[in-house]
């Protein structure tokens, strides 16, 4: 069912994996941080499946456009993972430090919010591994 590369199915389940992730994040954020609305659920939901896209559709690049240097699958899908976390915290900073300080506790030792990189890149590592296990890498993904 697997055996030929193939694009879609990196796509598709990149974004299964997201969605599972997302869907966990969807179900236990209210008991960790009561005060999250259904927007920051939907969108945790929402962000964690276009993540598993994004490491999808990337997985065609086993190169470095402009490095011309090697870029595995597990190099490349937890350094997306970690940006696109990044980007988040960077534009949410304020609610993702009340998500922070509500787990942690104020002066807690991973009370900054930019932790959520390094799971962006841990949830990233697992999206990768499974997209390139069930549906390849490189050009070959594209067909002709």
């Amino acid at each position: 069912m697997f055996g030929k590369p193939s694009l879609i199915t990196r796509i598709a389940v990149g974004k299964l994996i997201g969605f599972l992730f997302g869907l966990a994040g969807f179900l236990l954020l209210p008991h960790f941080f009561p005060e999250a609305d259904g927007l920051i659920r939907w969108g945790i939901l929402l962000w964690y499946t276009t993540i598993g896209a994004i490491i999808g559709v990337f997985g065609i690049f086993t190169w470095h456009p402009v490095l011309k240097l090697p870029f595995p699958w597990w190099f490349r899908a937890p350094l997306l993972g970690a940006w696109m976390n990044f980007v988040l915290t960077f534009f949410a900073y304020d609610t993702m430090q009340q998500m922070m300080l509500a787990l942690f506790g104020e002066g807690g030792m991973i009370s900054s919010p930019f932790w959520f990189t390094a799971e962006g890149a841990i949830i990233g590592l697992v999206i990768g591994y499974f997209a390139t296990r069930f549906g390849g890498e490189g050009k070959e993904t594209v067909g002709k």
